[in-house]
């Protein structure tokens, strides 16, 4: 089987290309993906060449691990059913290409114990999963104070944080354009807040330059959680010996994530209302990877994959 996928054969150098599938096996099922979305955390790093190498990196490579679709296929032992819309988190089922991550691609071979039934009404909401389950993650059990950065997965921290009945946390953004679209917690530039004693804070900006920053404004024996991706971090000793700082990073969302993300959606208590901005069809990804890395209007950009047979 062949399918058309979105190729990264170097840093900066995407298209559209036909790749053959891996055969199913009988724990696999094959999906028919309807939208994928681009992600401005991990697929940037791998767009500009700036991912930190670890096992499986290389080029050229299928990016992408947040695809919605439906089953056209079902191996016996998959667990699934034919038909049911499903939450893809990314393929390793390509003969010829890497599938480090594997999403975006018109039809993707996927164990079935991996992907992840969606209630119909989702839609293309539903390739917004994985953040959803990433910040459960970071914040299960630790409800943050503060939360920097209001991108996707800032937002989703908070409204998160909201719906597991916590006080409205603070959200740092020094971009105006993405300072907007807050309800219930309010956004406002870091030099602008005086609070000098959170307890909890998180990060989902990614910036790799902020922790002598964020130390300054915790309380004693505070905490700081890493959701973002890095390559490199430093920070000053002293101030952090001096609060006794205690650092927590947040890795891939587990399987109770999902659930829970799922249970807030079905439960009413989360949203994920105006998380998508832009849509575009999978035939105009390169201008739509453009849009997502260089547009601060775009918080999720999605690429819709109906139309390609």
């Amino acid at each position: 089987m062949d399918t058309v996928a979105v190729l990264l054969t170097e840093p900066r150098h995407l298209a559209l290309e036909t790749v053959t599938l891996l055969p199913p096996g009988e724990a696999d099922v094959v999906v028919d993906v309807a939208w994928s979305g681009i992600s401005t955390g991990t697929e940037k790093l791998l767009w500009t060449g700036r991912m930190p190498p670890f096992p499986g990196m290389g080029y050229p490579l299928v990016p992408g691990y947040e695809s919605v679709g439906r089953i056209r296929q079902a191996g016996p032992a998959s667990g699934r059913q034919v038909g049911e819309q499903v939450f893809i988190p990314g393929s390793r089922g390509f003969a010829d290409v890497r599938g480090l991550f594997g999403g975006a691609a018109r039809r993707l071979v996927a164990p079935g114990a991996r992907v992840v039934p969606l209630p119909d009404r989702l839609g293309a909401e539903g390739v917004l999963l994985a953040l959803a389950a990433t910040a459960h993650h970071a914040i299960a059990g630790n409800l943050p104070e503060l939360i920097v950065g209001h991108g996707v997965l800032g937002r989703l921290l908070a409204r998160i944080t909201l719906a597991c009945g916590a006080e409205a946390p603070t959200v740092w953004e020094t971009n105006p354009e993405r300072a907007r679209g807050a309800t219930g917690y309010r956004v406002l530039p870091g030099e602008d807040d005086p609070r000098r004693d959170y307890r909890r804070v998180c990060d989902a900006s990614g910036a790799p330059d902020l922790l002598d920053t964020l130390i300054a404004r915790l309380a004693p024996r505070g905490e700081i959680t890493l959701a973002g991706f890095y390559d490199r971090l430093s920070f000053a000793f002293p101030p952090a010996f001096m609060r006794e700082a205690r650092f927590r990073i947040a890795a891939e969302w587990a399987p109770e994530d999902v659930t829970g993300v799922l249970d807030l959606l079905a439960s009413g208590r989360l949203s994920l209302d105006g998380l998508i901005t832009h849509s575009e069809p999978a035939t105009e990804a390169g201008a739509a990877y453009r849009t997502a890395f260089e547009d601060a209007a775009c918080l999720k950009m999605v690429l819709d994959w109906r139309t390609i047979q």
